[in-house]
């Protein structure tokens, strides 16, 4: 069958003979759509036919639910003011090289660490807009006292 014809050829006579089966023996092997259920029998010994799945459904939900009656919606209130932190009150360079604690002892590394702690504690973008202020100026100050001390180091 193949000699002497294409590839082409053989195929297209493949499929001509293929048409040729009869559709009895096509639907022995091909399933054509599932019309009924994987199970032969459903619960109480009904036949797939008179079973309806949306009736087993509704009995496995239970009693049915009974809407209570919707409560009032809660006023709203109005947010209380932020509570300002205790530290962003002491706002002198005294307090704040107090709270820094700088000595002549401390090596680069260490004003350096001082200073990271101080902002993750103060910067002006962990606190509320009311208290930006306050902590710009901490860390003015901060910044200021550690830039002195690191400049003292260096001489």
């Amino acid at each position: 069958m193949l000699f002497r014809q294409s590839l082409f050829q053989s195929v297209l006579d493949r499929l001509d003979t293929e048409e040729d089966v009869p559709e009895a023996e096509e639907a022995a092997h091909r399933i054509r759509g599932l019309n009924v259920s994987f199970a032969a029998t459903v619960p109480g010994g009904e036949t797939p036919e008179t079973y309806r799945p949306d009736e087993a459904y509704r009995d496995n939900l239970g009693d049915p639910i009974i809407p209570a009656e919707p409560e009032p919606a809660p006023m709203p209130r109005e947010p209380e003011p932020p509570v300002m932190p205790e530290h962003l009150a002491r706002t002198s360079r005294e307090e704040v090289a107090a709270e820094l604690a700088i000595t002549s002892d401390h090596a680069r590394e260490a004003l350096q660490e001082k200073r990271r702690r101080f902002a993750r504690a103060n910067h002006p973008d962990s606190v509320d807009a009311l208290f930006r202020e306050q902590a710009t100026t901490r860390m003015t100050l901060a910044n200021q006292l550690i830039d002195e001390a690191i400049r003292r180091l260096k001489r």
